[in-house]
């Protein structure tokens, strides 16, 4: 089998088998260009409801914003009625949106809440007429994300996976762990191997894959079509360049230099106070400057410092200065 093989999606072939998973508050244009840059064949962008009611919020005008994003562009949308999804989704199309994904994995309590996300799983039949109305709205591909199941006594990944290539959708995307897990635990890659042998349309393995030598175990383990990486890029996008190295070449790629490191995190400071201006894109940025000090030592009191500054320029600064010393000290990979 051929792990390196380029991903197809309807009639977009992807240069490579590596995407970028959908996450809220993380994955709007300047960190989806980050990992294209990166190596990321493709990557989703956040989830925006099926409400209608949000979608001439602020909010959701930059989650829609794929301005020279490289293409195809692939959206997010959830919501528990199949109607409101099936207008979401061709709002969303009318909006330049080139695949429309279907969240249908996430834990999060708020979503869950509302039977939405990983929820709906629970409820076969509401999947099926979701899936249906979605497909049939659109004349764009339509793709799925799903966890493995309810909980750990009620995995249906299997079943969801026939509806879903029954309904017309073109590629599935399974996270390893239960609604009920959430994030807790490890990954299991056993039921997903069960999906892609259940279908014949792409399945791509999601959850704890966070290193190049475990997306390799992975694809050599389930046989599926590509690799989704979530909260492993957070921090470090060089992870798409690392597992794309090791897949085309059989070695392990050096980690970035310190100094590629800092000049790639200004970039991306840059960036985000570009999309969102100054006030939203400090307080941003604050995060992802915590997710790139998790590759690094000694960062407490660094990390007290940038996150009560206010203005563009002083974070910058003390970004430079800090990612400049080498007493930041990058961890060994």
């Amino acid at each position: 089998m051929d792990y390196n093989a380029p991903m197809k999606i309807g009639p977009y072939h992807l240069p490579n088998n590596l995407i970028l998973a959908p996450m809220a508050g993380v994955t709007d244009r300047p960190f989806r260009s980050l990992c294209l840059r990166m190596g990321a064949g493709m990557a989703v962008s956040e989830m925006v409801s099926s409400n209608k009611q949000l979608w001439h919020t602020r909010k959701t005008r930059l989650r829609l914003d794929h301005s020279a994003e490289q293409q195809p562009r692939s959206v997010q949308i959830a919501g528990t009625d199949p109607l409101q999804m099936a207008e979401a989704a061709k709002f969303n199309v009318d909006q330049g949106t080139q695949i429309i994904d279907i969240n249908m994995g996430c834990p999060a309590r708020k979503v869950c809440n509302v039977m939405a996300g990983s929820a709906l799983m629970k409820d076969e039949a509401l999947v099926a007429n979701i899936l249906d109305a979605v497909v049939e709205a659109v004349a764009v591909p339509v793709t799925l994300k799903i966890r493995t199941g309810w909980d750990p006594e009620n995995k249906n990944a299997v079943n969801i996976a026939r509806i879903a290539a029954s309904s017309g959708i073109q590629a599935l995307a399974v996270h390893g762990r239960t609604r009920a897990c959430a994030y807790r635990g490890k990954a299991e890659y056993e039921t997903v191997k069960a999906v892609k042998s259940a279908v014949n349309i792409p399945v791509i393995a999601n959850g704890d894959i966070d290193t190049p030598l475990k997306a390799i175990e992975v694809l050599q383990h389930t046989g599926v079509d590509g690799i989704m990486i979530g909260r492993a890029a957070q921090g470090n996008p060089w992870i798409f360049r690392e597992i794309r190295h090791l897949l085309e070449s059989g070695k392990l790629l050096a980690p970035p230099s310190p100094d590629e490191v800092r000049n790639v995190l200004i970039n991306h400071l840059e960036n985000l106070y570009d999309f969102y201006g100054s006030f939203m894109g400090v307080r941003i940025a604050r995060k992802h400057i915590g997710w790139y000090c998790k590759h690094h030592t000694n960062t407490e009191l660094f990390k007290q410092h940038i996150y009560r500054v206010e203005s563009t320029k002083e974070q910058l600064d003390l970004v430079t200065e800090f990612f400049s010393n080498s007493t930041g000290g990058l961890l060994a990979a």
